[in-house]
């Protein structure tokens, strides 16, 4: 049986006349890379902040680890890494001293510290920059440099706040293979991101929350297999005589024929081998068409689908 790293049980959170986060409940279990998911003020950010006892709430309980988290709860701070999306590091020290700093708050054993800097550094490949100062860092490198904070006294529980942003893509494969690798090593992970490829990609599970509350829960399979259109087929079809389209819906699982310029876009359902039914269809009736290809649904999907199209701000 895995254990319980994780419980929010009914959380509300109110600023003003303003529900932040509403009878929001979760639980995540040891070992989990949990993807927390929503659009801007749908209350992600209000709810770690909670969970972190960084502020107060109105309702509900909060445990890490078995215990009850508490702003003074130190025993469980320690064993929690944080890294979050605005770079947090000390301009006046070098790469070494700052993971050396952020280290020493949970590791007074100078030995032991050094022995987790230099892993930290060794880990992130920041072990041959170690001398440079933060502003003479690239991007990459300093989101690299926030990430060995984080995680140099070695936590049990790790929130990743968007730790990929504006960083090239070989930071962000160096970024996220990293993760896999402490997720390995034993380390519950909680992520956020507006990438959903890296969500879908990286997280065993995915909750999405809109207005305060937990309106989706499942893995990127469970969550796509909630949405009508399960596959998009786009054709090149010369001719759409009202015949062809109309044979093309019969096709079993085809619910939607879409015209877009001189293609369409047939949707199914679900169902198997929808792509061999409808170039069997085409070729046993003796149909030209041109360019075919295929998308199956993403998380993206998903998530526009259940959090709406409208831009949020």
């Amino acid at each position: 049986m895995s254990q319980s790293i994780v419980k929010i049980d009914n959380l509300v959170k109110r600023y003003g006349d303003n529900v932040a986060v509403d009878h929001f409940s979760l639980n995540i279990e040891e070992g989990e890379i949990l993807g927390l998911l929503g659009p801007n003020g749908s209350g992600k950010t209000t709810t770690i902040n909670c969970l972190l006892s960084l502020l107060s709430f109105d309702k509900g309980e909060i445990e890490i680890f078995g215990q009850e988290m508490s702003p003074v709860a130190y025993n469980i701070k320690s064993q929690i890494g944080v890294v979050m999306q605005n770079v947090a590091v000390i301009n006046t020290l070098n790469v070494y001293e700052n993971v050396d700093f952020f280290c020493g708050l949970y590791i007074k054993d100078k030995a032991l510290r050094k022995q987790y800097v230099e892993e930290a550094l060794d880990f992130t490949g920041l072990m041959e920059y170690k001398k440079y100062k933060p502003k003479n860092l690239s991007g990459g490198l300093l989101r690299r440099l926030n990430i060995a904070c984080g995680i140099a006294h070695k936590p049990k529980l790790i929130i990743f706040d968007e730790p990929t942003v504006a960083v090239d893509p070989q930071s962000r494969n160096a970024i996220l293979e990293g993760i896999k690798k402490m997720n390995k090593q034993g380390a519950t992970i909680i992520y956020t991101s507006h990438y959903m490829e890296e969500v879908e990609a990286l997280c065993s599970r995915v909750i999405i929350m809109d207005h305060g509350k937990n309106v989706a829960n499942g893995t990127s399979a469970e969550l796509k297999s909630t949405l009508i259109n399960r596959e998009s087929i786009r054709i090149g079809l010369p001719n759409k005589s009202p015949e062809i389209l109309n044979g093309l819906k019969e096709i079993n699982h085809v619910y939607k024929i879409k015209e877009d310029g001189d293609d369409v876009i047939i949707k199914c359902d679900g169902g198997e081998h929808n792509l061999v039914h409808v170039l069997s269809y085409l070729t046993d009736n003796n149909i030209p068409f041109g360019h075919v290809t295929t998308e199956l649904p993403t998380l993206n999907d998903v998530f526009l689908e259940i959090t709406g199209k409208e831009l949020r701000d």
